[in-house]
């Protein structure tokens, strides 16, 4: 009987899905505003897998753009706009966020966000009316592209392949200066020209020092 009852919600593209809120505005002489949070709510018996679309990707940064939700729960999804400059005051992108039950890949709902930026929220009241018709025209035109936004953690450096050859052979020399006997030994079996003084090992175990946190660091 569960079944049945969720068969009709599986249709591809019929689920309904519930965002708030329903529009991000953005002020650029409030830097609070600049980070803003969609939450995604899941009312039903089953997780889903969510993915957020953009218009344009490169002005924003998203926090877990993919990801999952539990039933009956909700997910807060952060973003951020990282290019507020006066060419972009009043235009209107697009936030796409796509959802899927977790076994499968066809999106069963989704839901559109719009994004504006403007000067200030005192400009807001003002400018309301012509924002309002152009929303209107904008959304009677042909469907907008969207693309796969980048999440926010997946900015950071890519791992580095560890240290290089370089890194390693100078290592591997300083080690070996270490381990040759101090001038001044008699009994060694080392010839006299390969003993070493104290601040040449001094210098050799402070290469190594730096080289060793290069090769952590990678």
């Amino acid at each position: 009987m569960q079944q049945q009852s969720r068969q009709p919600d599986l249709v591809e593209g019929s689920l309904p899905v519930f965002v708030f809120p329903t529009e991000l505005v953005f002020y650029a002489d409030e830097q609070t505003t600049h980070k803003q949070v969609l939450t995604l709510y899941n009312p039903y018996e089953f997780a889903l897998k969510f993915k957020v679309l953009c218009t344009a990707p490169n002005k924003y940064a998203v926090v877990d753009a993919a990801g999952a939700v539990k039933p009956q729960s909700c997910v807060d999804i952060v973003i951020r706009h990282r290019d507020v400059r006066a060419c972009h005051y009043g235009v209107i992108d697009k936030f796409r966020l796509q959802v899927s039950e977790q076994s499968q890949r066809k999106a069963l709902g989704r839901k559109e966000v719009m994004a504006t930026l403007l000067p200030s929220a005192t400009q807001e009241s003002s400018h309301s009316r012509p924002q309002e018709e152009e929303r209107r025209m904008k959304e009677q035109l042909a469907d907008s592209a969207f693309f796969e936004q980048t999440a926010f953690q997946q900015e950071s450096r890519a791992p580095s392949g560890g240290p290089s050859a370089l890194t390693v052979l100078l290592g591997l020399v300083c080690v070996a200066v270490l381990m040759l006997p101090t001038l001044g030994e008699l009994e060694s079996v080392v010839p006299v020209y390969l003993h070493l003084s104290v601040n040449k090992k001094l210098v050799a175990a402070y290469v190594l020092g730096l080289l060793t946190m290069v090769i952590l660091r990678t």
